[in-house]
């Protein structure tokens, strides 16, 4: 099963590779990793999917606590969060096949963020499963080059983590 792992820390460096080592020595796999700063400039938020089971994840949380710049964590499944991910897809284009990108970015809620001649850049965020229907629907064309981010989550309804 999949947890979503919410870390807020202090802003400051070296704080990520301490994270980072953590997982690494207990070796646990992230599926995922996103940070970035909150609505505090001295805090981060940092976002970690991972795959496993609860006992893992609790011996993760343990392990996290007890780092000094971890200011607070918990754990979520995915059904109490809001989650994005933001992909960026490079296309070789011919002129007579821009107007079927065109459609299809417009149908999967994509964003055209650069054109040239040869080639069109589409921006798309979406749940991680919404992102993967869409590069296959993607790849006939030729994808050149692909960029995504980590999961970034927040959790539904009116409470706040922070």
């Amino acid at each position: 099963m999949k947890y979503t792992i919410s870390t807020l820390v202090e802003n400051h460096a070296g704080v990520l590779s301490r994270i980072a080592g953590l997982f690494s020595r207990r070796g646990f796999n992230i599926d995922s990793l996103a940070v970035g700063v909150t609505e505090d400039p001295t805090v981060s938020r940092i976002t970690i999917v991972v795959d496993g089971d609860d006992y893992m994840v609790e011996q993760v949380e343990k392990q996290l606590n007890k780092l000094i710049d971890v200011i607070k964590l918990k754990s979520f499944s995915a059904e109490e969060l809001v989650r994005r991910e933001l992909a960026m897809v490079k296309i070789g284009t011919k002129a007579s096949e821009r107007g079927d990108l065109l459609s299809l970015s417009k149908i999967m809620g994509g964003k055209i963020c650069d054109l040239s001649n040869e080639t069109m850049t589409i921006e798309l965020s979406a749940e991680s499963e919404r992102l993967e229907e869409y590069l296959e629907l993607l790849r006939p064309y030729g994808i050149r080059e692909l960029v995504r981010t980590g999961t970034i989550a927040l959790q539904k309804g009116n409470v706040s983590f922070g």
